[in-house]
């Protein structure tokens, strides 16, 4: 809706008429354009170059910016979203009592890949698209996943006698940006790349120069080191259990920068408990996290706080490419990335 004036105009009078008294001039209703907003909810708030590119970009479309940075409360992001048109998150959780007090929302935009903190449902059903850009943090996510499996096979640099990566075995459990990303560094170090994704087809997996399993359990049977990079959907949850991970050959290691949902927390308990070479390194603290931590020690490490996309570099490439969708949405309707 737009903003409605009524005014007295004298024009469709004559002359003579429009110089008697202003109160016999009839009223006329003019309706002018209503000024769309985005907003950028950020508990975790993007770096303040990433934020000032934003605002630049959506500012030139003639819309206004509303920030909502490290709040504390649900209640403040309830408030900000009630007259804004669009909303760009981080980790942030976009609901159906979110999408409730969002009126006029037509867009919300996951600065990021995984967009299980959208509930896609409640939005579809709001009349709401969702979108996330993939592909913008993929590179920051595949040297974390280096960076810690060079710090867990040197023994978390202790100074005792480590292992190297060259010639090991390496899995990839989904082959989206992420894991292709991480099959180019794995290359560079000389490391055997073999990937299952149940979307791709076997030539364009091995397109990229890794080999193409059939099944998952293949891809556990035949690497030491396995890479998670799996949303958490109903399939996935709890599928990283204790039959499948038992079956991974000596000295084996679990890395997940991808979602905690996905690995069944007591299976791998059990399994670290019964195996002595098996080690998980994680960028997603499990729920059990002090429990791992006691019991198994420096066979497991878990960075402090999701850290995968923290980038100077990435928090800009996303926090700019989700500005550009939601400008792009708003203007033009274009969906590229709509998730549901």
């Amino acid at each position: 809706m737009g903003i409605s004036i009524m005014v007295k105009d004298p024009h469709i009078l004559g002359k003579e008429s429009a110089k008697e008294d202003q109160t016999s001039w009839p009223l006329f209703e003019y309706n002018y354009p209503k000024s769309m907003k985005i907003l950028i909810a950020t508990e975790k708030p993007f770096a303040a170059a990433a934020v000032k590119a934003m605002e630049e970009i959506i500012t030139a479309a003639g819309i206004e910016v509303v920030k909502l940075e490290k709040y504390t409360e649900k209640k403040q992001l309830l408030e900000a979203v009630a007259a804004v048109d669009g909303i760009i998150i981080r980790s942030d959780i976009v609901d159906a009592e979110v999408l409730d007090a969002a009126k006029n929302l037509k867009i919300v935009v996951r600065a990021g890949a995984g967009y299980d903190n959208i509930d896609l449902a409640a939005a579809t059903a709001h009349n709401v698209v969702a979108m996330n850009t993939p592909g913008q943090n993929a590179n920051a996510v595949a040297e974390l996943v280096f960076g810690m499996l060079l710090f867990q096979c040197r023994n978390q640099f202790s100074g005792a006698a480590g292992t190297e990566l060259m010639g090991k075995t390496l899995g990839l459990h989904a082959f989206g940006n992420v894991a292709r990303n991480v099959a180019r560094v794995a290359k560079g170090f000389g490391m055997e790349v073999y990937a299952y994704d149940p979307f791709l087809t076997k030539e364009q997996i091995e397109s990229a120069g890794v080999k193409a399993v059939e099944s998952i359990p293949e891809l556990y049977s035949t690497c030491q080191y396995v890479s998670l990079h799996c949303p958490a959907t109903k399939e996935t949850i709890g599928s990283i259990n204790y039959d499948l991970l038992k079956t991974m050959p000596k000295n084996a290691c679990l890395i997940n920068t991808a979602r905690k949902e996905v690995v069944d927390e007591a299976g791998l308990m059990k399994l670290m408990e019964e195996r002595a070479d098996f080690k998980y390194i994680a960028d997603v603290k499990p729920a059990a996290a002090d429990d791992f931590v006691e019991k198994f020690g420096t066979r497991v490490f878990f960075t402090p706080k999701k850290s995968g996309a923290q980038t100077a570099e990435a928090n800009s490439n996303a926090g700019i490419a989700a500005a550009k969708q939601s400008v792009g949405f708003l203007k033009e309707g274009i969906d590229r990335f709509k998730l549901n």
